[in-house]
């Protein structure tokens, strides 16, 4: 089974590598054979690495082996597809509206930054 998550590739700057249509321009952050939005043929496409908090939070319980409090926030990549992703050094949720940048994938998770 392949990894459901979004694929953060480059250090210089990271962008998120997905998919985006053709016919309607729809962006999306994991490789899919046809549009979700038209059913439109897809081509590779890259994202961010700056985008907006859209909505977040803080998880104050243990998932797996990570450690409690750790925020997380759903971004909206300039020019591309939302994404979930851990908000690196925070255990604040940042505000809705925040501009973030991507930063260097940890353990395949997408991480970003809020920018000062």
């Amino acid at each position: 089974m392949s990894d459901p998550r979004p694929r953060v590739e480059g250090t210089d700057p990271p962008q998120v590598i997905g998919v985006a249509c053709t016919d309607c321009g729809h962006p999306m952050p994991t490789p899919r054979p046809r549009c979700a939005d038209c059913g439109g043929r897809v081509v590779e496409a890259r994202f961010g690495p700056a985008g907006v908090v859209w909505s977040s939070t803080v998880v104050r319980i243990a998932v797996g082996d990570r450690t409690p409090p750790y925020a997380l926030a759903y971004v909206d990549l300039d020019e591309g597809p939302r994404v979930l992703a851990h908000v690196r050094g925070s255990d604040t949720a940042p505000a809705v509206g925040s501009r973030i940048r991507l930063v260097e994938p940890v353990e395949g998770d997408v991480v970003v930054e809020v920018e000062s």
